[in-house]
């Protein structure tokens, strides 16, 4: 009934040490099948070398443990908010990757600074404050995914436009439509964020991207006149 999620999720997950996002098992995919109302996602602490398809866990919308003998990652409630509540989203990719979480220990937004960036958003990477006392010493997996929420709603942004957020002193997460999206926008982010590190470094007074230039490059892959790729 979940096998075609559970070999999406697994092949999603194994995507993480291929790309160097992911140390040792400092990460996790999920993958949703919205008609059936659950997700597929990583069991918690295996590592990636002994993952199989089968040892995927099956969770629903709420959090609850539908099918499998193993616990799921100890992010899942920060998925299952983000799925109930964005319905769009189709896969969820987080990780610990070094430079995208430096920014999140930083509690800095990622400038928009070249046209890597651009192809991608018309926006900062956007990074939300530390969470509260009260919802850490809370359901501290389940508010995080409301400081996600909240810090969108906060700076009028779109999670359909802008498919990846650092939590601050955390770590990324990254979406999309499918789980393969997810890990993609994940490392974009890295990329991003490891370029926004040397531009700075080499010109600490570098200045953000023209706006006709992020407009150019944002439009020639997005949108009814996007002209980047095949049709």
């Amino acid at each position: 009934m979940y096998a075609a999620i559970k070999e999406e999720a697994y092949h999603c997950n194994m995507q993480l040490p291929k790309l160097g996002l992911v140390l040792f098992t400092f990460g996790n995919v999920s993958v949703a099948d919205r008609s059936k109302g659950v997700f597929a996602i990583k069991p918690s602490g295996v590592p990636y070398e002994e993952l199989t398809p089968e040892s995927m866990v099956i969770v629903d919308f709420d959090g609850n443990i539908v099918e499998g003998k193993l616990r799921p990652s100890s992010d899942t409630k920060t998925h299952a908010v983000l799925y109930k509540h964005w319905e769009g989203v189709g896969g969820i990719t987080h990780t610990h990757s070094t430079y995208g979480t430096a920014w999140a220990q930083s509690q800095r937004d990622i400038p928009i600074y070249g046209t890597t960036h651009a192809d991608h958003l018309t926006t900062d990477i956007p990074c939300a404050p530390p969470m509260s006392d009260e919802m850490i010493l809370g359901n501290y997996e389940y508010e995080t995914g409301f400081q996600i929420i909240n810090h969108f709603e906060q700076q009028k942004l779109d999670y359909k436009e802008v498919e990846m957020i650092l939590v601050g002193n955390h770590a990324p997460f990254a979406w999309g439509k499918t789980g393969i999206k997810s890990v993609y926008n994940s490392a974009v982010l890295e990329t991003v964020a490891q370029m926004a590190t040397l531009t700075e470094q080499i010109n600490p007074k570098a200045p953000r991207l023209k706006d006709a230039l992020i407009k150019k490059h944002y439009e020639r892959k997005h949108g009814g006149e996007a002209y980047y790729g095949q049709e």
